[in-house]
């Protein structure tokens, strides 16, 4: 088991008359990751609106702010205990028996071309053995084909930009693994965390995207660009790409300071928590699905 200790602190200055805002900066809820203490903090008084998802466990938080400053404060420790398997014990899951949540995944999306890329990926991985090492080998396509640099990419970028620039930050290895996998009909999802273990050289911790791939009848963990510790996921948002997880949508006049995040994990042999590490083995913080049930 993984014990995660998370703070994040945004700051905003909001013009009038005012802003509504969309928070997706809470740990989601899944069988497997369990937020065992939390705190949120909201400088003004207005009203908080909480939702869940009910298939990706996705938390928001919306609210209507006033002009002036805006401080969004979320604090917690969240033990994470991941379902771990061989990579070669994992099959794709055939589409004929994919669960109904799952179908979302398997189609093109905003960011996430795939109908654009099925000759490519299929030249490239059609004839690799089906299950978690084909999934990887695209992984490692992505990690070999694009260069990690800041600031090459925007809000508007796409994994087709990404396919031809070269280079891009994290969500954009995500959105050209994702499109390859759907491309090949293996749904795969757009997920948010923070940059655990990331090399302090890239910049202040961060929020972090990856990717889930649904095979083997579960949602498994894989960072595209490499730069952070799997192991030290602590599941936030998901969608079918970055427009569905962002950690904040502003609608409204507002200027925003960069977030200020902290995450660490707690170590304690007598409670079995472990530092996270690099592992071979698949990982998945998802209960899975068996068709039936």
């Amino acid at each position: 088991m993984v014990r995660i200790h998370l703070a994040i602190d945004l700051q905003y200055e909001i013009h009038p008359p005012g802003a509504d805002f969309i928070f997706n900066v809470q740990a989601a809820h899944s069988p497997q990751q369990t937020v065992s203490w939390e705190q949120l903090q909201v400088s003004q008084p207005v009203p908080l609106l909480m939702h869940t998802d009910a298939a990706t466990r996705t938390r928001t938080l919306r609210l209507s702010a006033g002009p002036g400053p805006l401080s969004v404060r979320y604090r917690a420790t969240v033990d994470i205990e991941h379902h771990v398997a061989q990579p070669e014990s994992v099959f794709e899951t055939p589409v004929a028996q994919l669960p109904p949540e799952a179908l979302a995944y398997i189609y093109p999306s905003r960011y996430c071309q795939s109908d654009c890329v099925t000759a490519m990926a299929n030249e490239l991985f059609g004839q690799l053995p089906m299950g978690y090492t084909r999934v990887q080998a695209i992984q490692q396509w992505v990690q070999s084909q694009v260069t990690f640099e800041s600031n090459t990419s925007n809000s508007m970028t796409s994994a087709l930009d990404t396919l031809n620039d070269r280079k891009g930050v994290c969500r954009d290895f995500a959105h050209l693994m994702i499109t390859m996998c759907r491309a090949l009909n293996i749904p795969a999802r757009f997920t948010t965390a923070v940059d655990f273990g990331a090399d302090p050289a890239l910049g202040p911790t961060d929020f972090h995207a990856y990717v889930e791939a649904y095979i083997g009848h579960r949602w498994y963990i894989f960072d595209p660009s490499g730069t952070a510790i799997p192991m030290g996921f602590l599941r936030i948002g998901t969608g079918r790409d970055a427009a569905d997880a962002s950690f904040a949508t502003i609608f409204g006049g507002v200027v925003t300071h960069a977030p200020r995040i902290d995450i660490s994990a707690q170590t304690s042999p007598q409670h079995g928590w472990l530092m996270p590490v690099h592992r071979p083995e698949a990982l998945s913080t998802d209960g899975g699905w068996q068709a039936g049930g």
